[in-house]
């Protein structure tokens, strides 16, 4: 990963030409890293010493806690994913990794029952992968051992076309989930098959009037732009498709292409050109005039969209993340721990491995302790690449200290156009927020930089 801004800079605010180069070299690159965590997970180390759980969460100061459950199995592996996930079909495999994670929930209970759950996730992978009988029985972890109360969590489960079937929809409603996501990327048969996505349109048809008629709160669907041999028309016609059933939510991703995708880089320039940014605005554009609000480069929901229970309060800056299950990250104030991470399949599925043997799952040995300066960026980027923006306020209540006193360089974002500061706010503009992943990378920090390039997928 190179990182190539300028990071004098004094002399930049100072210079026009330096100015406009420097943002020039923002905008050359801007789908470098996407930033859905900070610090990243390629920056977790192990542990010179194990950490007990019950001390560090003891000393969380969140009100209220996220529960994660990570689900690492899937159909196949998407030539654009980098994540920790095992194409494996095997019942015997799933039923043997969610008694593990139960037995994950049994251990982690004692320390975090004192404080409510106020958001419930099942990711993966995909969790409806897993046969109806231990779907269900996650949700019942979550209640039974964990004290999740659905009647007052935001509850979110990712699902995928091939695995929306009656009995797994009926245990979704009858767990009060509020929101169900599935990724689609396209609907053109050939661009799915471009990503090695085996997908076809009328089972994706067939998967959404399923879901339509359980009316989740909150449907959510996932599309990429930038995929080999895609077109503005093709890309409009897939974003048009997925509106026609109405979602209450949709995110749109670049395509991103990382070490160890199948997809490379190459395979997303047409013509020696690469259409992203113009294949972005073209949805934009399109999801405003439905209607639709932006909050975020990638996130557009219509207002009406949200559960209707009466739930526990969260807050977007709190930390208190609970992640059972392996490759489920957890953070607290103070340290971001996990399993260790792979992308290659041998390594994945030794890791797995071990945590289905383990019987003790009660201290942290691989993450990150972080640092005044990490929690400050942190607190920062969470807020400023969302729409709703960072309130200086809020920065000087949590940290004693002013925003741009303690990083001026903040100031460029603004004098180039690409934010904006009222009175207590700096929140990006419509073309900031278009660089929001380059922005994200720009304001990385040396040390988290050097541990992501230091770090080897294996």
């Amino acid at each position: 990963m190179s990182h190539t801004v300028d990071t004098n800079y004094s002399y930049i605010i100072e210079h026009p030409e330096a100015l406009r180069r420097w943002k020039e070299t923002i905008a050359s690159e801007p789908y470098k890293s996407y930033l859905y965590s900070y610090p990243h997970k390629t920056s977790y180390r192990e542990f010179e010493t194990k950490l007990p759980l019950s001390e560090l969460w003891s000393k969380e100061p969140a009100e209220s806690f996220f529960l994660y459950m990570h689900i690492p199995f899937c159909g196949a592996r998407c030539g654009f994913c980098n994540l920790f996930t095992l194409p494996d079909k095997s019942a015997d495999v799933h039923a043997q990794y969610v008694d593990a994670l139960e037995r994950q929930a049994e251990q982690w209970a004692p320390f975090i029952q004192n404080k409510p759950i106020a958001r419930f996730a099942i990711g993966g992978g995909t969790p409806t992968l897993l046969e109806p009988f231990q779907l269900d029985r996650l949700f019942r972890i979550a209640k039974e051992k964990v004290g999740m109360d659905p009647s007052r969590t935001s509850i979110s489960v990712e699902t995928s076309p091939e695995t929306v079937t009656i009995d797994r929809l009926d245990i979704l409603k009858s767990h009060q989930v509020d929101r169900v996501s599935m990724g689609i990327q396209s609907f053109i048969e050939a661009e799915a098959e471009a990503i090695y996505r085996p997908q076809k349109p009328l089972e994706v048809e067939r998967a959404l009037e399923q879901l339509k008629q359980y009316q989740f709160p909150i449907l959510n669907l996932d599309l990429i732009y930038g995929l080999p041999g895609q077109t503005v028309d093709s890309w409009l016609y897939s974003l048009d498709r997925a509106l026609s059933f109405e979602p209450g939510e949709i995110f749109i991703y670049p395509l991103y292409t990382r070490e160890h995708t199948i997809v490379k880089p190459e395979q997303i320039r047409q013509s020696g050109e690469d259409r992203r940014i113009l294949l972005y605005t073209a949805a934009r554009d399109r999801l405003l005039a439905q209607g639709y609000t932006q909050y975020s480069m990638r996130r557009f929901a219509r207002e009406e969209a949200s559960s209707n229970k009466p739930l526990f309060p969260y807050g977007c800056q709190e930390e208190g993340m609970i992640g059972l299950g392996c490759g489920a990250r957890s953070y607290t104030r103070n340290v971001h721990y996990s399993s260790r991470y792979s992308v290659g399949r041998s390594a994945t599925a030794s890791i797995i491995a071990d945590y289905v043997a383990a019987e003790n799952y009660s201290t942290a040995d691989y993450g990150i302790i972080l640092s005044d300066d990490e929690k400050k960026r942190r607190f920062i980027l969470k807020a400023l690449l969302h729409t709703e923006g960072l309130a200086l306020s809020s920065y000087v209540e949590r940290f004693g200290t002013q925003t741009l006193d303690d990083y001026p360089e903040l100031q460029l974002l603004v004098l180039t156009g690409l934010a904006c500061i009222e009175p207590d706010l700096l929140c990006l503009t419509h073309e900031g927020l278009m660089y929001s992943d380059a922005i994200g990378d720009w304001l990385i920090s040396a040390d988290i930089r050097s541990r992501m390039e230091s770090y080897v997928l294996l």
